[in-house]
């Protein structure tokens, strides 16, 4: 078995853990500070500031050179994400998203199924989610599920850079929806993922989650499944005519 240490030849696996943060001030400190309490080495963080209008700037400057801060025009986190990975130096890739948080050991125990499954391509922990605690009890547009469930999010995976870059990169184009297109291309890919049962991500709900604030966007999981049935209905062997 290949533990967290990796091999004598390979050393440990460098994790790059890219964060896209759009007037994210609010909450930004607190996902950095999930990360840096991480008891994986070697580690680099990387903020991609999209466009922020607020604070998120000086709320990241404030960890100093442990965390790398870019900036980009707003494009949006797809753009964001994409650019962090270009920066990004390790062999494996793990995304948190500004208002959300890791547990204590998530990318240990993440990094350590991706050694012991060699032939997988990505990790896959459970996530459980919070009301975030400025809204309070009174607070009823948010139902929370009290049980822990697998779930392909970002801050839920951790996946190597080489399969990242035969996949290709997150589209820009969708506002939602880019990580159900990445997947979907994956498992077209032949890509597999290995599923863990340790809780890695804490998915904090509030009242500016991209969901409840751009429902309209919802029309770009049509469109991300309309793209893969094309696809697949592409690449399918022709049948007798």
């Amino acid at each position: 078995m290949v533990d967290d240490a990796g091999d004598a030849a390979s050393g440990p696996t460098r994790v790059s853990v890219i964060i896209p943060c759009h007037n994210g001030q609010r909450y930004v400190a607190e996902a950095i500070r999930s990360v840096l309490r991480q008891d994986h080495e070697p580690l680099e963080i990387i903020v991609v500031d999209d466009g922020s209008t607020d604070g998120s700037g000086e709320a990241v400057a404030a960890f100093g050179p442990a965390v790398r801060y870019d900036r980009q025009p707003h494009r949006g986190a797809a753009a964001a994400r994409n650019r962090g990975v270009g920066l990004a130096a390790g062999q494996a890739l793990a995304f948190l998203d500004a208002d959300d948080l890791w547990t204590d050991h998530a990318l240990s125990r993440m990094v350590q199924a991706l050694n012991h499954h060699p032939t997988a391509g990505m990790v896959v922990g459970r996530v459980e989610q919070f009301v975030s605690p400025e809204l309070g009890a009174a607070d009823h547009h948010h139902q929370v599920s009290s049980e822990p469930v697998v779930a392909r999010l970002f801050g839920s995976l951790l996946m190597r850079r080489s399969e990242f870059d035969r996949v290709g990169e997150f589209s820009p184009y969708l506002s939602t929806g880019e990580l159900m297109d990445w997947m979907l291309r994956a498992d077209d890919a032949g890509v597999t993922s290995a599923t863990i049962s340790d809780v890695v991500l804490r998915r904090r709900l509030h009242r500016t989650n991209h969901g409840i604030v751009r429902r309209d966007a919802r029309l770009d999981y049509v469109r991300v499944v309309k793209a893969a049935l094309d696809r697949r209905r592409a690449a399918a062997p022709h049948g007798p005519s």
